[in-house]
């Protein structure tokens, strides 16, 4: 059944408008009396009929409503580093496939990426459509959230009151002695290009963070974050 992220709910009514409303109507030339799931980014989905069609927008009628049932019970934050090119694209689609709460672009020593003055705003806009996409096409029951991009320093004191663990090549403790299918939220930080200086990572640990490994293999900047969130996904239940 198609599945969006609603625009309006007002009572046994809804609407979808824009971007959705020109594809339900020109690509999946949906018609009335047919089917669709809408979601309103907050964990219930709404099952509806569409009623008709009015200019930009698609009218439907309410049938019930539930609990969204594939949103993972465990909230997960990743802490990126800044990767170059197009890698923080792919980090995002795929880590708000596999379940993932909130992002948080992170700039840490050996990012090589350096933002301009106005241009982190531009880049957490389309960061965040990407998100919305991805949340809608893989079922998700909340769109996550993708802060604007911090400084290493302003990432870290925002740590200091979460569940942390750092994903680092220089080695760890098993991820699983750490997560299991209690643990309910968790920050995980990924390095850049690079991994992490060595004094960003004992910083980290001063605070109280756990430094993990994911194995003797070196994975990539965008290949670490989603093994770790598929292990996590995998223990906490979220993959049964």
């Amino acid at each position: 059944m198609p599945r969006f992220f609603f625009s309006v709910v007002e009572g046994e009514s809804a609407f979808i408008t824009g971007q959705d409303a020109v594809h339900i109507r020109r690509a999946l030339r949906i018609k009335p009396g047919e089917n669709l799931t809408l979601c309103d980014g907050r964990g219930t989905d709404y099952f509806c009929e569409v009623v008709g069609f009015e200019e930009e927008a698609v009218r439907l009628k309410v049938l019930y409503h539930t609990p969204t049932a594939c949103e993972p019970d465990t909230m997960v934050t990743l802490y990126q580093g800044l990767p170059k090119g197009e890698k923080m694209e792919w980090i995002l689609q795929k880590s708000v496939e596999l379940g993932v709460t909130a992002v948080v672009p992170v700039i840490t020593a050996r990012s090589i990426v350096r933002l301009k003055p106005g241009e982190g705003e531009k880049k957490r806009e389309r960061w965040q459509k990407i998100a919305a996409e991805a949340a809608g096409q893989s079922g998700r029951g909340i769109i996550p959230q993708v802060s604007l991009p911090l400084s290493f320093s302003q990432a870290a004191e925002r740590l200091k009151a979460e569940n942390t663990v750092v994903f680092y090549e220089g080695g760890g403790q098993p991820l699983s002695g750490l997560v299991n299918q209690a643990t309910r939220s968790l920050s995980i930080v990924v390095g850049p290009e690079g991994g992490f200086e060595t004094g960003e990572v004992e910083l980290l640990r001063e605070q109280g963070a756990h430094i993990v490994t994911l194995g003797k293999r070196i994975l990539r900047c965008e290949t670490a974050p989603l093994a770790a969130l598929a292990v996590i996904m995998h223990l906490t239940g979220n993959l049964e």
